[in-house]
């Protein structure tokens, strides 16, 4: 006989069957049992439907009977009993660290102060357009890029899901950004505190197409000074100051911002000359201007130091000659490099340092040469005694005569740098700076040296040429330096044209009454808001008691303004009274403005305004040239609404209009040239190259 035990957890049955050759069943007690619950319907278990179990998987219950889930792909748990609902699991597949763990990219690694986490992505088509399109603007790529064939692949690759995009969109995509960018630049000066300062410039391109650089300067509600280029427009010839006036004018009216301009600064032309003046009659028309337009026109003192320098280093051609000709030498041949490099391991020196050969438009590149060729004095004097072939060599008076020349250059190339500056202000640095530039040609126009005094001569020369009629804000700007105030005027007058000089009344002058402008415009609200409400005071009561009210009124107003023109110029005492400032050269002085401007409302607008005025036109990289700003091959190949696009954006975006320029990569590094110990051939300059070998 044959026995079959099966056993039952869910009904707790055993059933035992006995096969005979009578097919007879026998049937255990518990058989009554099943029958009654047989006898029952079942509640069968109801399919899960939700799509949060295609993400989850059931455990076991555990011992204390609770139903839990487990997360197919990190491995975390959670209740699922059906009184909970499946909330708690939708919430965690959405934010799952490894939801996407098939594709590239999924996981990212932030190392941001030493810290590492992970996010998922999840891919965004526009998101990925406009990256796309900000890399095009700022690394300036042409719009081809996008359907470069390898550049796709690398796209595929990473997401299956990129929709590659042709030429066309990427520079649509352009001009929405530009345009939105637009927008907000012209709110956030719709909403500026203060005055606006501009800097003009003209660009041409390679095809000799002219365009007008024009940009904005403002220091915003939180004490941050702000520049912005707002437009690099085509500008078609003639490049008159009549042209030029009337293109200007209409940009800032159609930015809107033609009633709040403070100034503008232009480089040294007469069509620049003529144009300001043209300005400043069409914008006084509206009232627009301080003190009639008297503060206006800024030249651009980069330029003139530029123009100073280039004047001083006619009369040192000579010597720069010289110098200019060691370096080509040593440039000649690889041997020569060679050579020259075992004659400064020989004399010790420091073979890192750059040896520099100049860029003849640039003079800045000539400072740098003659600095770099003074520190390898020793290896060059030692180069002539193992070369009889090196015949340029200075002697040792002209290697005096050189660091002396490097020595005046280096003050101009100091004061160029901190002129050129775009993100402080730079309004409080023109008068030290140039007091101390005029005393120092002073003092080297008396030198015992004579090719240091007719350097110095013609220089003085250039200087008293265009100084002479520098702005007066210029010298008012120091005042509101907490570290200079009017003292450091009187000094420098003092000591530049005597205890006699009428120069600092006329500064004083000039003071009070810029400050008086600020104290009508600032009070004239107040005034006429008080008028208003004492006007619906008095509705009542004879003729007779309106005329004596009327009249008590006006001697109000008048008491009132008498005694806000006193408040305020007493506000303006209280601040020059006050000791200056120590500053170990790290002084903020928007940071104090900010800290004082309810101290000081008055004077604290004034700074703003005059704090923004930016003393150069353009950026340090086009402070040292001789020649215009020109713009680069593939942006003179494109149209001019693309242009002005691709440059106003970049600056929006990064706060760079055009190309920058390091003022170090304007020289040849000559001393990381490759040496190659078999051959002897013409080598190019590089500065990717390691110079040891």
């Amino acid at each position: 006989m044959d026995a079959i035990n099966i056993d039952n957890e869910e009904d707790d049955i055993e059933v035992s069957i006995e096969l005979t050759n009578g097919r007879s069943i026998d049937f255990t007690e518990q058989e009554s049992e099943k029958d009654v619950q047989t006898s029952k319907v079942k509640k069968r278990k109801r399919k899960l439907t939700s799509e949060v179990w295609s993400f989850f998987d059931l455990l076991p219950l555990d011992s204390d009977g609770k139903q839990k889930c487990k997360c197919k792909k990190c491995g975390s748990c959670y209740l699922c009993d059906s009184k909970y609902g499946t909330g708690n699991l939708k919430r965690h597949m959405e934010s799952c660290v490894r939801k996407y763990t098939d594709d590239v990219g999924q996981l990212l690694i932030s190392r941001t102060e030493g810290s590492m986490f992970a996010r998922s992505l999840k891919f965004n088509q526009e998101k990925f357009q406009e990256l796309i399109t900000i890399a095009i603007v700022r690394h300036d790529l042409p719009f081809q890029f996008v359907e470069y064939e390898a550049v796709r692949d690398v796209f595929s690759y990473l997401c299956m899901d990129v929709k590659s995009f042709s030429r066309n969109t990427a520079r649509a995509d352009v001009m929405k950004i530009y345009k939105r960018e637009k927008n907000r630049i012209s709110n956030l000066m719709q909403l500026c505190p203060g005055r606006i300062c501009l800097t003009s410039d003209l660009w041409t391109s390679i095809v000799t197409d002219g365009y007008l650089c024009l940009t904005a300067h403002f220091i915003d509600k939180d004490w941050i000074l702000q520049k912005r280029v707002i437009n690099f427009c085509c500008m078609p010839p003639p490049h008159n100051g009549i042209s030029l006036a009337e293109k200007i004018h209409n940009l800032l009216c159609q930015w809107r911002i033609e009633t709040n301009i403070f100034s503008i600064t232009f480089d040294n032309a007469s069509a620049n000359d003529v144009a300001a003046e043209l300005l400043k009659t069409q914008l006084s028309l509206k009232d627009a201007l301080l003190c009639d337009g008297s503060f206006f026109h800024i030249r651009c003192c980069a330029h003139i130091l530029n123009l100073i320098v280039q004047e001083g280093l006619k009369e040192i051609d000579g010597f720069v000659d010289k110098i200019r000709e060691c370096v080509k030498y040593v440039k000649g041949s690889q041997s020569r490099k060679k050579k020259f490099m075992e004659c400064v391991a020989q004399v010790s020196l420091d073979s890192s340092k750059a040896l520099r050969q100049d860029v003849p438009t640039r003079w800045n590149s000539t400072f740098l040469m003659l600095g770099s060729t003074l520190y390898y004095r020793r290896a060059f004097c030692h180069l002539q005694l193992s070369d009889s072939n090196f015949k340029h060599c200075p002697s040792q008076e002209e290697w005096g005569k050189v660091e002396k020349i490097h020595k005046i250059l280096r003050l101009f190339y100091d004061i160029t740098c901190l002129f050129s500056g775009m993100k402080y202000p730079t309004a409080n640095l023109y008068f030290p700076l140039v007091s101390k530039l005029q005393l120092s040609l002073t003092h080297e126009k008396q030198s015992y040296d004579g090719f240091l005094r007719r350097m110095a001569t013609q220089m003085f020369g250039k200087f008293e040429k265009y100084w002479s009629e520098f702005n007066l804000i210029l010298a008012i700007a120091v005042i509101f330096d907490p570290r200079y105030k009017i003292q450091f005027i009187e000094f420098s007058f003092n000591k530049l044209y005597g205890d006699g000089s009428n120069q600092l009344t006329h500064v004083r002058n000039k003071l009070l009454s810029l400050f008086d402008e600020y104290m009508r415009k600032s009070s004239k609200g107040s005034s006429s808001s008080s008028f208003t409400s004492q006007d619906g005071a008095y509705s009542h009561g004879s003729d007779h008691e309106k005329d004596d009210i009327d009249f008590i009124k006006e001697f109000e107003t008048f008491e009132s303004q008498e005694f806000m023109s006193s408040a305020q110029k007493t506000q303006l005492e209280l601040y020059l009274l006050e000791p200056k400032i120590k500053s170990d050269g790290t002084f903020d002085v928007l940071a104090y403005w900010k800290a004082h401007q309810y101290r000081y409302p008055v004077l604290a607008q004034m700074a703003r305004d005059i704090l923004t005025i930016p003393i150069s036109a353009v950026a340090s990289e086009s402070a040292f040239s001789v020649g215009g700003r020109v713009l680069d091959q593939y942006r003179s190949s494109l149209k001019p609404n693309i242009v002005e696009a691709l440059v106003c954006t970049r600056d929006r975006l990064y706060g760079q209009g055009a190309s920058q320029v390091n003022s170090n990569d304007l020289t040849e590094d000559i001393m990381n040239l490759n040496i190659n110990k078999d051959e002897d051939v013409s080598a190019k300059c590089s500065n990717e190259v390691n110079l040891e070998t």
